[in-house]
């Protein structure tokens, strides 16, 4: 099942994870105390990297379809992620703010171009389509490894290395992904689609790099003028909801009620990331101002490096999960997606509900233990398992074949449109510089923020079930339609 080809993509799968996530652990830090950003503009900038790579993949598949081809637009991404990291590194020795921000600008348009070719590619690597199924949640899993490892380990290589150093390594680690692309060249192109195999027109290499430039340039405004940037995020994937409503409009009824619920569960996936974005902006801000302690009095970690908690606990749940809703089908018990998206928020107000009780009763020292956050990761990462692996399944599963591939980048609208949207909401407990954080502040300033997002979060738990009926409700009737259709036909 397994050969060298699935494993050596497997490896640049963890040299991302590493050298990513390890880069968006310590921006907090670095836009803060290198760059002089204020927490609000941080909380903005941090929430767009994490948010804006998956906005741009609707852009890197049309590409890898299109121009490229997935093993050169996945070669490219890592020389692109390369290149970023070693922009940082430049921007941190000189802090010059705009070199800073044209290396996230780079690393985030490679994370666009990465995300629609990777898998591509990966799944030609296999003989046949069902040894693709049962390896893929390994090579998940393979991220989340990179991603547990890069957030925890990079805040102390900061310490060791210092911000330009830590960047360096993950320049480093990056090119070790794109070498391993170069040495397996030949092998992966045997196996690539058709558009791999063959040479690329000079046209082809002169669209891309034109559109190349014009998005880098975009990303980059986004990111120096984040007022308006945040605007373009919500123009672009607002433009491709419309689309898709021009789309729902014209076709079938059948179609069309599907098309329907995949704008239902866009919305609440939506919703859902907007509290997963919170891991990156307002909690990571938290944690910097209030977590200390080691782990059970064991494990050394840094404030920023509580977000490991995550992938962490995403190796666990993904399994669990899987367990579970087994076990629920063996009893011919059949949870819809949206159903299942509402349990999924019920974790989530138990995971918000538990750190509002933190901050809320928070003692003089103003001092939260890292086990509190270890409890609260454990309850989103098992809400953020479920969405994010089951809404994509449900979208292929009622698309229409002709635009399957746009109806599932709506997922990845999505993820930008909620990271941006939390990013803004974050803002609200954003303090000036040298603000002391005592045990008032934090009752106050954060105990009401996320009492309100708990208190959202059971709304949408409430609006998650409905939705569940909507769906159910019009599923059912696009199967009446479609028989109608049918029989009006013979």
């Amino acid at each position: 099942m397994w050969n060298k080809l699935n494993k050596s993509m497997m490896f640049c799968q963890m040299m991302f994870g590493l050298s990513f996530y390890g880069v968006m652990v310590i921006l907090t830090r670095f836009f803060l105390e290198e760059l002089n950003y204020s927490e609000a503009d941080t909380m903005m900038v941090v929430g767009a990297f994490s948010s804006i790579g998956p906005l741009f993949a609707i852009a890197g598949g049309f590409i890898a379809d299109k121009f490229l081809g997935a093993y050169r637009s996945l070669t490219i991404s890592y020389l692109g992620f390369s290149t970023g990291y070693a922009l940082l590194v430049l921007g941190s020795y000189t802090t010059n703010v705009p070199m800073a921000l044209c290396g996230i600008a780079l690393a985030s348009y490679a994370r666009g171009l990465m995300s629609p070719s990777y898998p591509s590619l990966y799944k030609r690597t296999f003989d046949t389509q069902e040894h693709f199924e049962n390896c893929y949640p390994v090579n998940y899993s393979v991220n989340n490894v990179g991603a547990l490892l890069g957030q925890y380990l990079f805040p102390m290589f900061v310490l060791v290395l210092g911000f330009h150093g830590s960047f360096l390594l993950s320049s480093i680690l990056a090119f070790f992904a794109l070498a391993t692309l170069v040495i397996f060249r030949k092998s992966l192109l045997t196996v690539g689609a058709e558009i791999d195999q063959k040479p690329v027109s000079s046209k082809n290499w002169i669209s891309f790099l034109v559109t190349s430039a014009a998005m880098i340039a975009l990303v980059f405004f986004m990111f120096s003028n984040m007022d308006i940037g945040q605007n373009i995020v919500y123009a672009i994937g607002l433009a491709a909801i419309g689309y898709f409503i021009f789309l729902m409009l014209k076709s079938e009824k059948s179609d069309a009620l599907k098309m329907g619920t995949i704008l239902i569960m866009t919305a609440l996936t939506t919703a859902f990331f907007v509290y997963y974005g919170q891991m990156m902006t307002s909690m990571t801000m938290v944690t910097i101002n209030t977590m200390r302690g080691d782990l059970f009095d064991l494990i050394p970690i840094a404030p920023e490096a509580s977000m490991a908690m995550n992938p962490l606990w995403c190796i666990i749940a993904g399994p669990v999960i899987a367990m579970i809703f087994s076990a629920l089908e063996k009893r011919d018990i059949h949870l819809s997606t949206a159903t299942k998206i509402g349990f999924a928020f019920i974790l989530t107000a138990i995971a918000f509900g538990i750190l509002t009780m933190a901050v809320m009763g928070v003692g003089e020292d103003a001092i939260i233990r890292p086990e509190v956050f270890l409890l609260i990761h454990f309850f989103q990462a098992f809400a953020e398992v479920i969405v994010g692996s089951l809404v994509v399944a449900f979208i292929l599963s009622v698309a229409p074949k002709h635009i399957e591939n746009f109806s599932v980048s709506l997922f990845s609208v999505a993820i930008a449109l909620s990271g941006i949207v939390g990013a803004v909401f974050s803002t609200s407990i954003a303090q000036e510089k040298g603000q002391v954080i005592t045990q008032e502040f934090v009752q106050t300033v954060y105990g009401s923020y996320f009492q309100l997002l708990t208190i959202l979060a059971v709304v949408m738990v409430v609006v998650a079930f409905v939705a569940s009926f909507v769906i159910r409700k019009m599923l059912e009737s696009s199967k009446q339609a479609e028989i109608a259709l049918s029989e009006s036909n013979a």
